[in-house]
């Protein structure tokens, strides 16, 4: 993660990435190719968004072959299944990851402007299948 976009322009380090892939109060998924780790998952199900996509990560060699979708329809399973929500942020610098989030009806909800390094927004997206006041959680 801290050697690749967008992690690198918003100045994540190694040690910084190890905390977040550590933390407890997180959800982390890898995805294996044939015993190679060729991407991972952070979610948060907790917390005012309940259901936020921390990070979505596709290692180098296995990008643009679906995997982004892949992980990101496995999150929305997850997250489904606690909460009518999705959020997710995507940097305004990475075009290619806000076109697949888009391409995968996430909507646009707002922008969070110098949030993690000044002179770069976040851009919240929210996919959603209702409100709270609707939510059944369906049977386990």
């Amino acid at each position: 993660m801290a050697t690749s976009e967008p992690w690198v322009t918003l100045g994540r380090s190694y040690e910084a990435s190890l905390r977040l892939v550590q933390d407890p109060t997180r959800e982390v998924y890898v995805a294996d190719m044939a015993g190679a780790r060729a991407g991972f998952l952070i979610l948060c199900l907790t917390g005012p968004f309940t259901g936020y996509i921390q990070t979505v990560l596709v290692a180098p060699g296995y990008q643009s072959q679906g995997l982004g979708t892949r992980l990101v329809a496995f999150a929305e399973e997850r997250i489904f299944r606690v909460s009518p929500n999705v959020f997710l942020c995507v940097s305004s610098f990475n075009l290619d990851a806000r076109r697949l989030y888009e391409r995968l009806g996430y909507t646009y909800v707002g922008e969070l402007t110098d949030f993690l390094v000044r002179g770069q927004s976040e851009l919240l997206f929210r996919k959603s299948r209702g409100p709270w006041n609707e939510f059944v959680a369906p049977a386990p």
